[in-house]
Formats: C-alpha cells, sequence, structure tokens
C-alpha cells in the first residue's frame, strides 16, 4: 500500500470512527468539502501540512496518522470516538429527562 494509499484509508477510518462527515473535516481543516472529497478520492494528494492539520484535528500524533488506519484510529483519543461521544450524549439526555420529571 503506498504512503497515499495509507493516508485516505487512515483518514476514512477517522472519519468512520469519529462519525464525522467529510464536510466536518472540511470545516476544521478550513476547506471545501469538495477539496477533502478529492484528497480521498485520489484525485489530489494529502499534503505533509494537510496531514498535520489531520492529525491536529483528531489530536493524534501525524506519525499514526501515516502508518495507516489501524494505527490512526488506536491513537484517537477515547472522547473523540464515535462510541464515547455518543455515551456522553445520551448521558445528558437521560439527565435532562430525570431533572425535568423531578419538577
Amino acid at each position: 500500500m503506498s504512503l497515499d494509499e495509507r493516508v485516505r484509508s487512515a483518514v476514512a477510518a477517522l472519519l468512520h470512527a469519529t462519525g464525522e462527515s467529510q464536510t466536518d473535516l472540511a470545516a476544521a481543516l478550513g476547506v471545501s468539502q469538495g477539496q477533502v472529497s478529492r484528497r480521498q478520492s485520489g484525485a489530489a494528494a494529502w499534503s505533509l501540512a494537510d496531514c498535520d492539520a489531520v492529525a491536529g484535528h483528531y489530536r493524534i500524533d501525524v506519525l499514526a496518522l501515516l502508518a495507516g488506519p489501524t494505527r490512526a484510529v488506536e491513537s484517537l483519543p477515547a472522547d473523540r470516538r464515535r462510541a464515547a461521544r455518543r455515551r456522553a450524549g445520551s448521558a445528558r439526555r437521560t439527565a435532562a429527562v430525570r431533572g425535568g420529571g423531578a419538577r
């Protein structure tokens, strides 16, 4: 697998693991969703500066991103994972319901 393919795979895995869309990632990077799509399709390459920005967004080391999808997702902080975000949201909804029912 080439480095370009590893980065694209890692970005796809991070998007999946966090539940983010290309639009979410684009907004965080300050680019358009189309630019992210072109990079993910291989029509354009992720630059080293892009890789650094992606790694910073996901709070992982850029070397983990370059290593590929498994290492990138394993390096992802627990609070950035989709399941952790879903549990936190569920806990807030449960607390709101309980608080609302107690009145």
